[in-house]
């Protein structure tokens, strides 16, 4: 069941944004979405928040500073996500330019599992490094940092998730640690190492470091710090909507690293029309898929690459491994559905599911679709080490998922070997024999904390969209800005005649809608029943781009009859 809303339009930013010269349309998308004045739509570098207010950041800059003075071995751990991978390269471009000694890590998700865990530190010290530094992973890792401290490497900590209730003895760069007032508290983990790289080189920069050499230039790693964001579905306020428009800025103008540009090339995307969706959709997915699949540093050895060959070498290997979990994925849904069937959502408030076969590096896209199928918090399970089984978990809007695993946690002692996340996502080990045990502990938690309203599915709109602005141009406009999570991409809703229809690709609905007399064209993705002769419809406007001829379309994402 779902309930459609229009998106309340506050009339005083309205009205301000029009006084300024924004259009009627455009200011209310951008009212609506949190938008007051036109500062808050300048995304030039300049309206970066200054870095200044990072906890630790002056602290932190000031020891790289002196270890790139001194030459100190450098080893960088990073998560195994996209977020990870591009932080990781990022840093290991960023401080070689700034003239580290730098190499890196990642962990197989396999057999180290996440973060700086005591098992990574023995295997980083294998390298002889003075300092670790943690990126997209560290504000957990107590026993990883106190191993690293008992073999005599220090471990700087760059990190964006929420702690835990103790913090390892390390200095911390993260906007959500306690204390640290930074305004905005959604950097992904690449874009607090570049917080980190900018204060670095301005304290580089006072200690006369750079006599007689050229500063690196930064802004040329904001393709990375884009890919990263997007791809790890951090809220875009303004602040990182600033990062990701400069990254597609460089995408859009050829000036993007090789690895990058042949991600673009595998997805059959065009670098040089790069928007957000791409970035999520697209090359994200075939990065992610290293670390689901394989391991992670052929996705940094990807985006890491010096050379156009090299670089398509490795992105045709991570489309493979894309294609592999796309079928891996479709059958663990199929599978997921089958157990489901006969499911009553009305009956329970949460899903959790485990199976022995199950892969262990899908389950979170897995949890997913669930969660987006029957809008139930959801959590799937695979095996992990003997007698374990980890699981990743997707929430709905008002139940944050890391606080119910908390309850479940202390309510509950032994019952969770170990957990972390955030609101809308999760991840947690239990033991194999204790899989119904949780299940019915994170009903009862789920029960507590949901709602009746919060179990329907609201389904938010920008209202109706006139008729004289259901053209190219206006498609082109949307389709140009930076539009994701905390940030939607504009949907509008009204009711069409529906003129005609045919099936194509055996699943899709290719439509030719009518509205106040004039007709358009449009599609309905994964739909294969009719649709009735008058619908309402949710949906978005697209410039459709199709041998050479670019058209208005119009892609339906939600219908009800009339």
């Amino acid at each position: 069941m779902s309930r459609i809303v229009t998106r309340s339009v506050p009339s005083d930013a309205h009205r301000q944004l029009i006084a300024t010269g924004v259009s009627p349309l455009m200011a209310r998308l951008y009212a609506a979405r949190g938008v007051e004045c036109t500062d808050d739509i300048d995304h030039s570098l300049g309206a970066l928040l200054p870095y200044e207010s990072l906890k630790n950041i002056r602290q932190m800059s000031g020891r790289l500073a002196d270890a790139i003075a001194a030459k100190e071995r450098m080893l960088v751990v990073a998560d195994y996500d996209a977020d990870g991978a591009t932080a990781c390269a990022l840093a290991v471009e960023g401080l070689g330019a700034l003239g580290a000694v730098v190499d890196f890590l990642v962990p197989n998700r396999f057999e180290y599992g996440y973060g700086l865990t005591p098992e990574i530190v023995e295997l980083a010290a294998q390298s002889n490094p003075d300092i670790i530094i943690t990126v997209d992973n560290g504000i957990a890792s107590v026993a990883g940092v106190e191993a690293a401290r008992q073999r005599g490497i220090e471990v700087l900590i760059t990190d964006h998730h929420l702690p835990g209730d103790a913090l390892p003895e390390a200095l911390i760069v993260n906007p959500n640690q306690p204390g640290c007032p930074f305004p905005s508290k959604n950097l992904a983990g690449v874009g607090v190492m570049f917080y980190v790289l900018m204060a670095l080189r301005a304290r580089m920069r006072v200690r006369g470091d750079f006599a007689g050499r050229p500063e690196p230039n930064l802004g040329s790693l904001l393709d990375l710090v884009a890919l990263g964001t997007v791809a790890d579905v951090v809220r875009l306020d303004r602040n990182n909507r600033t990062l990701v428009e400069n990254g597609l800025r460089r995408m859009r103008a050829g000036r993007m690293r090789p690895g990058i540009a042949a991600l673009f090339q595998v997805a059959g995307r065009l670098a040089g029309k790069a928007n957000a969706f791409d970035l999520g959709f697209m090359i994200g997915p075939r990065l992610n898929a290293a670390g689901r699949l394989d391991d992670m540093s052929l996705g940094i050895a990807c985006l890491l690459s010096r050379t156009e060959d090299q670089a398509m070498r490795l992105a045709q290997e991570l489309d493979r491994l894309n294609r592999e979990r796309r079928q891996i994925e479709a059958g663990m849904q199929d599978e997921a559905l089958a157990v489901l069937t006969g499911f009553e959502p009305a009956n329970r408030h949460s899903l959790a599911l485990y199976r022995d076969d199950w892969h262990q590096g899908v389950v979170g896209i897995v949890a997913s679709r669930l969660k987006e199928r029957f809008h139930r918090p959801a959590i799937v399970f695979a095996p992990g080490d003997e007698g374990e089984i980890k699981g990743s978990g997707r929430s709905i809007p008002g139940f944050h998922l890391r606080d119910a695993l908390d309850l479940v946690y202390k309510r509950h002692p032994g019952l969770i070997l170990k957990f972390g996340g955030h609101a809308m996502a999760a991840g947690l080990t239990v033991a194999e024999h204790r899989f119904e045990v949780f299940r019915d502990a994170f009903e009862a938690v789920a029960r507590e904390h949901i709602d009746e309203a919060a179990l329907t599915r609201t389904i938010e709109t920008d209202g109706s969209l006139a008729t004289a602005d259901l053209r190219l141009g206006v498609a082109e406009e949307l389709g140009a800005l930076v539009w994701g999570q905390g940030f939607p991409a504009p949907t509008f809703d009204d009711v069409f005649r529906v003129v005609s229809q045919r099936l194509v690709g055996g699943k899709h609905l290719k439509l030719r809608l009518e509205k106040e007399g004039l007709g358009f064209d449009a599609m309905m993705f994964n739909r294969q029943d009719w649709l009735p002769d008058t619908i309402r419809a949710v949906y978005q406007v697209v410039a459709n781009e199709w041998q050479g001829r670019k058209e208005l379309q119009i892609y339906i994402e939600h219908v009800t009859e009339r």
